[in-house]
């Protein structure tokens, strides 16, 4: 009863905080025990020719968002490495994170999601590591892409009711987004 207060005051005050309450009350075990795996694993091109074509591509599409050519190159390799090893296009992960935080690693949405993915805290402690950073773009990116591949999972590979459910939200506005900015942005030529 208590939770069910807690969640509709927060409903009154900020809808994202009662959907992020709500959603850390409810964490489905597969899922913890995926981000866990995760969390514990250790170059995604399987040919160097192909990796620079990818990393030259798209370094030149994220140029103006991350000026910073270093950390741009180094954000495009963990991208590219963590969506493959969750099984997602680089692409749209990349769409997924200009929607989310614009490419700042350092953002925090109003109801207190972290980072390039805006991943919730709370994970780090579901998953027995609360020493972790959601800052840390390696980190947020391993987790962000884990759970984006749990929701493609369980909706079947539908993307739009997995976006849905990676942004906490039962609109179809947010994967329209997303979308808009992979058409725009990021879709390989």
């Amino acid at each position: 009863m208590k939770r069910l207060i807690i969640v509709i005051a927060l409903a009154l005050l900020d809808p994202a905080s009662a959907v992020a309450v709500e959603s850390h009350q409810a964490v489905e075990p597969e899922l913890r025990e995926l981000l866990k795996k995760a969390a514990h694993e250790s170059d995604s091109f399987a040919d160097r020719f192909d990796g620079e074509v990818w990393l030259t591509d798209m370094s030149q599409r994220l140029e103006k968002r991350v000026p910073d050519h270093d950390f741009r190159i180094e954000l495009l390799k963990n991208v590219h490495y963590e969506a493959k090893r969750a099984r997602i296009e680089p692409e749209l992960v990349l769409s997924v994170i200009q929607v989310e935080s614009n490419f700042n690693p350092y953002a925090i949405s109003r109801a207190g999601a972290i980072g390039l993915m805006q991943v919730m805290p709370f994970w780090l402690k579901e998953i027995g590591k609360p020493g972790d950073s959601l800052f840390s773009p390696h980190t947020n990116l391993r987790y962000g892409c884990t759970i984006l591949r749990y929701y493609l999972d369980r909706e079947k590979g539908n993307r739009v009711r997995a976006l849905m459910r990676y942004n906490g939200t039962r609109e179809r506005r947010y994967p329209a987004q997303v979308y808009k900015v992979f058409d725009q942005r990021w879709q390989p030529q």
